[in-house]
């Protein structure tokens, strides 16, 4: 299976928190082939799929930034100092190419460290930190730099997905362009069945890694009956996984479908009836208390807004070579799309 153009282009479109336009773009080109577009000056975006009658309006939601990279310092030397975005393991970024984006297009750079043959033997046994690694652009001096950089100009790791064996894919921004093309896709085929009572909103939200200030928004304007949060998910099928902690989630197994405290029972077994209804595989997983995903500002929006996490199995989280079997993005897409369309008028979810 190769990877489908709009996943594609979702990946390579850089897009750290609160910087995300250029994916937000992607996302809006492609589905308004199906979908009423809107977007807000958050930057998250809605594309909304009429129904046939007076079901329940469902929002399925992804997070359309990335973790990424900003620039806080220029320094006389021509190197950029910068913070992370969102939450980064410093080793992961230790000789990696990035693409800074900035108003005059988006400039190469490298990120650089002291060499290891330079490092006194206290500082080999420790990990890097950010405040240790800078950016590299190749400029002569400050001034060079700065008249193509600016302070606030963000950058993320430069590289095309690949496509590996066994229906696999690596890239970075897995997390969360996945969940927004699941979004795209589970309401691409309901727009295609055309059988829907209600209507279905695929939502692309931004600033997930840092505040879920676009989920707050969105739930809030858009005021869904449900929402169900797409999202990615350890798979443990790696090494150092740990199945009593996180459960049973391999690659192939299929989405993930997530129980808990904050999240509602009833919605929960229509996705697990939807799913076995449909021959879909699926594994479950279970919470105490927050999830960790945008599900987490949803359910407490205005009076409460009924909620469900679908979850992808991933491996390498936040790395520029994030792991994904495309089949259980597929089936993700399918069993949200079922869901969708067995829901009938008048469903009640108060408890």
């Amino acid at each position: 299976m190769p990877i489908p153009d709009t996943l594609r282009k979702l990946l390579t479109a850089p897009g750290p928190s609160g910087y995300e336009q250029a994916p937000a773009a992607v996302f809006r080109e492609a589905a308004k082939a199906f979908a009423e577009i809107t977007h807000d000056t958050i930057g998250s975006t809605v594309a909304r799929v009429k129904g046939t009658g007076d079901g329940p309006l469902v929002a399925v939601v992804g997070h359309i930034d990335e973790i990424g990279l900003i620039v806080h310092h220029i320094d006389d030397d021509g190197y950029l100092w910068f913070t992370g975005v969102g939450g980064w393991d410093p080793v992961i970024l230790v000789g990696q190419r990035v693409e800074v984006s900035t108003r005059d297009g988006r400039v190469p750079g490298v990120v650089g460290k002291k060499p290891i043959h330079l490092l006194k033997d206290e500082e080999r046994k420790k990990a890097p930190e950010l405040k240790h690694l800078h950016i590299d652009i190749g400029a002569k001096d400050g001034d060079d730099a700065r008249s193509r950089v600016r302070v606030g100009d963000v950058a993320v790791i430069a590289g095309e997905p690949v496509e590996m064996p066994n229906n696999r894919v690596i890239s970075r921004s897995m997390d969360n362009r996945l969940g927004c093309y699941v979004a795209f896709e589970a309401a691409r085929l309901v727009a295609k069945a055309g059988d829907a009572k209600g209507d279905v909103a695929a939502a692309a939200v931004a600033q997930e890694e840092i505040t879920f200030g676009g989920a707050h928004t969105t739930a809030y304007s858009l005021q869904p009956d449900i929402a169900v949060v797409v999202d990615v998910t350890f798979a443990t099928d790696t090494p150092g996984s740990e199945e009593k902690e996180i459960g049973r989630h391999k690659f192939g197994s299929g989405p993930v479908l997530q129980r808990g405290s904050t999240l509602d029972p009833t919605v929960f077994e229509l996705l697990h009836a939807a799913g076995e209804a449909e021959g879909i595989p699926f594994t479950v997983t279970a919470s105490a208390r927050a999830t960790g995903t945008d599900a987490d500002a949803f359910h407490l929006s205005r009076g409460g807004i009924p909620s469900a996490v679908v979850s992808i199995p991933l491996r390498y989280m936040h790395s520029p070579v994030e792991m994904v079997q495309l089949d259980d993005v597929e089936n993700a897409a399918k069993l949200i799309a079922a869901f969708v369309r067995r829901l009938e008028p008048g469903l009640d979810l108060k408890r």
